[in-house]
């Protein structure tokens, strides 16, 4: 969340743990992205962002609120000082889920909710010039979808969203191991492997590291090896889809502007885009030049807090306002 005047002031996942036989919240964020895989039967922790949009409306609801009151704690909750929100979401939502973003916000406390797109977010926040008449071409990977846009004018000229991005990267390294070994893992455990030992492209800098999981076969837990190269190898199905969305996305660009791109390169954003050999990846598939944002990380929403900074000079760029 980035609040107008103070840059980013909280960065907490969009996982929250509630208990079942009394429908309370017990934690929201990374508390409750700690508790995954470790609560009792009555303890279920969910995500309730699903691709990008949302996928269990009263659990969002509550989830922005606790976020907008750990913010705002010390303001008392009229109308007069609720925020306005700007919110970013995937280009390629439709309305209905883009109308359910906009009730959650209101829901939540928020006095008026404005929506960006994701790839134009990522493009302001990584700091192109979105306004003037040169396309710049941004690939914004992040956990539920891939967002590729050539941006032009202060408009999105041509976009795609694919729902492939780094849930299912884990999601492939969890299908690897059981398949190869017979073992179970965690999304925790598939997301460190991601961080620590995949890669995109062979960089010469091979690793490996210890898994453990749950014997399928024994019931048993166990211990094997991944090299980066196998996990490499896994995760090529959910990366091919990544750069064919960016291969689809130029074809569709017109002349003028796939010139601009060549000259201006690619712009990688979103946790993704740390992935080791992302880069060198797309660089070599598209033969366009490739390089990554200053904060690949905070860039969606470094975008979408310039809109609220310098409102009246960006406020082009938004969709849709809903209003309490």
């Amino acid at each position: 969340m980035y609040v107008r005047g103070r840059g980013i002031v909280l960065n907490e996942p969009s996982v929250v743990a509630t208990n079942t036989q009394s429908g309370a919240i017990l934690a929201v964020g990374a508390e409750a992205k700690r508790m995954t895989g470790r609560t009792p039967p009555h303890i279920v922790v969910v995500r309730p962002l699903k691709d990008g949009v949302i996928a269990d409306f009263d659990v969002t609801e509550k989830m922005l609120r606790y976020f907008l009151h750990v913010v705002y704690r010390n303001r008392s909750p009229n109308i007069f000082n609720r925020p306005r929100v700007v919110v970013a979401v995937p280009s390629g939502i439709t309305g209905v889920e883009q109308r359910a973003v906009e009730e959650a916000c209101i829901q939540a406390g928020a006095r008026a909710a404005w929506i960006l797109e994701e790839p134009m977010a990522a493009a302001i926040g990584a700091g192109l010039p979105v306004h003037e008449a040169v396309g710049n071409m941004v690939v914004d990977i992040g956990g539920g979808t891939t967002e590729v846009a050539v941006v032009a004018l202060g408009g999105i000229v041509t976009a795609e969203s694919a729902r492939i991005a780094g849930d299912e990267l884990d999601e492939a390294i969890i299908a690897h191991v059981k398949k190869e070994y017979s073992l179970l893992l965690g999304y925790r455990t598939a997301e460190q492997i991601k961080m620590s030992v995949a890669s995109a492209f062979p960089t010469g800098d091979e690793t490996h590291a210890e898994v453990r999981g749950r014997d399928l076969v024994s019931g048993l837990p166990k211990t094997v090896i991944l090299t980066t190269g196998e996990v490499r190898a896994a995760l090529e199905e959910p990366l091919n889809s990544i750069v064919d969305a960016v291969k689809n996305t130029l074809d569709r660009t017109p002349p003028e502007l796939a010139a601009d791109v060549v000259d201006n390169g690619i712009v990688l954003t979103g946790g993704g885009a740390l992935l080791h050999g992302m880069v060198e990846r797309l660089q070599h598939d598209t033969g366009v030049p490739v390089r990554l944002a200053d904060r690949p990380l905070d860039s969606v929403a470094i975008g979408s807090g310039k809109c609220l900074e310098e409102f009246e000079a960006l406020k082009g760029v938004l969709i849709s306002r809903s209003r309490q």
